[in-house]
């Protein structure tokens, strides 16, 4: 996944109001625009770029063999690779648009979802508690990933993995990566898990139910079912899901404890508090009013901070060391909180109660980096200025609230924008 480990699964905020998309398992940082551009006219982009992307593959080729793909696996694979024009749209594209929490949590956690869950699970009851035995994982959350990946394999991507990865090591914000994930294709044909035809995924080459990269899927795919190959893309889900189960179990998940509890907090709230790195035990947080949804102490499952995905006015929980490890899946708070809220759901548990403050909309990219430059030059640094609204952006955030005598509660919104473009 991601980064041979951390990926690009779909990326969403890393805080709050912050992009949504995805393209499956491991999140990875957006790859970084090459400094060279090929510049072509329209009528001969076709013809340019396809001779640009044979040029590439040759030199390429020896990489690939030192790397230890054997030459007529190399040969078969690329022999017909053709310039992907629009994954290249995509990946320029794909985090122009924002959603906020709660319109990605719509959909995510939609009663359609929700219902087909519930029918996956029950179809695959006996695999997946026999993955939940062999991994650890409990079966709703790894029903949950699948939901929000390729809703229950309905859609699990159809474009030539080759074809993209080729294109986008060839001509990406950030080759070095696709060109590891194409290294991985390859040495997946060559250990016979798939042919070259059935090798098919997102336009990102994310693959199968669960969308795993290459690189994810050599380190943690397995095979379930005993036929001799790790088999993520076809019909059968069987692999990947206890693939998934493999990813989870090998990033520290720990049975029986959840990923988070929505929670009431106390009128008065330090909201400084709301921060990551401000760690304490349920029995703690109770004793400062942070209590769940019935006005109880959570259950000691280990030590837990307070999350605010959508500012003062959202819903608030309590997450624990859990939540930590499904971001390495994808790094996005919506997501982790999607799959979370979905798995619970599954399970049979209650929608969040809290409401949201819907009359609020995202920051659009322009809006966030102008966010983070702003309050980099009032002095509140951000460390980067890369329109992700990450914690070092959210911290940042919390210094200027509190400079400002307003509510610190870190969310970057379009009030607190105008509040910076003010001064």
């Amino acid at each position: 996944m991601r980064q041979s480990l951390t990926t690009l699964a779909g990326c969403l905020i890393a805080g709050l109001a912050a992009p949504v998309w995805a393209f499956g398992p491991d999140t990875s940082p957006r790859p970084v625009e090459r400094s060279e551009k090929i510049e072509v006219s329209a009528a001969n982009a076709r013809t340019a770029t396809d001779r640009g992307l044979g040029k590439w593959i040759i030199g390429f080729r020896s990489r690939a063999i030192s790397f230890g793909i054997e030459p007529t696996v190399f040969d078969q694979a690329l022999a017909n690779v053709t310039y992907e024009s629009g994954v290249i749209k995509r990946d320029r594209n794909q985090a122009e648009f924002t959603k906020t929490i709660w319109d990605y949590l719509d959909t995510a956690v939609s009663d359609l979802r929700i219902g087909n869950g519930r029918n996956a699970l029950a179809k695959w009851e006996q695999t997946l508690t026999r993955i939940e035995a062999t991994y650890g994982v409990e079966k709703e959350i790894i029903v949950a990933i699948w939901g929000l990946e390729s809703a229950y394999g309905t859609f699990r991507g159809n474009g030539s993995v080759v074809n993209a990865l080729a294109t986008l090591a060839y001509d990406a914000r950030r080759a070095d990566f696709f060109e590891n994930e194409l290294l991985n294709a390859l040495l997946i044909l060559q250990e016979g898990d798939t042919t070259r035809a059935r090798l098919r995924g997102s336009w990102a080459g994310a693959m199968g139910h669960t969308q795993f990269m290459p690189s994810s899927f050599q380190a943690h795919a397995v095979d379930f079912d005993g036929d001799g190959r790790r088999n993520i893309w076809d019909d059968d889900p069987r692999d990947a899901l206890a693939s998934t189960g493999a990813y989870l179990r090998h990033f520290g998940w720990t049975r029986g404890q959840p990923w988070g509890v929505e929670v009431r907090l106390p009128d008065g709230f330090d909201y400084l508090l709301s921060d990551r790195t401000v760690v304490k035990s349920p029995g703690d947080w109770a004793a400062l009013g942070v209590v769940d949804q019935n006005g109880k102490p959570v259950a000691d499952h280990g030590m837990a901070s307070v999350l605010l995905p959508g500012g003062a006015e959202g819903a608030a929980f309590m997450i624990f060391d859990n939540f930590a490890v499904l971001e390495k899946y994808n790094t996005a708070d919506a997501y982790v909180v999607g799959v979370g809220h979905l798995s619970d759901r599954i399970r049979g548990g209650p929608p969040i109660k809290h409401g949201w403050p819907r009359r609020l909309r995202a920051l659009t990219k322009d809006e966030r980096i102008e966010l983070q430059k702003r309050l980099t030059a009032a002095g509140f640094d951000t460390v980067k200025i890369d329109a992700k609204m990450g914690p070092l952006t959210i911290n940042a955030v919390r210094r200027f609230q509190v400079s400002q005598g307003v509510l610190a509660d870190g969310y970057p919104s379009l009030q607190l924008l105008d509040r910076l473009r003010a001064l």
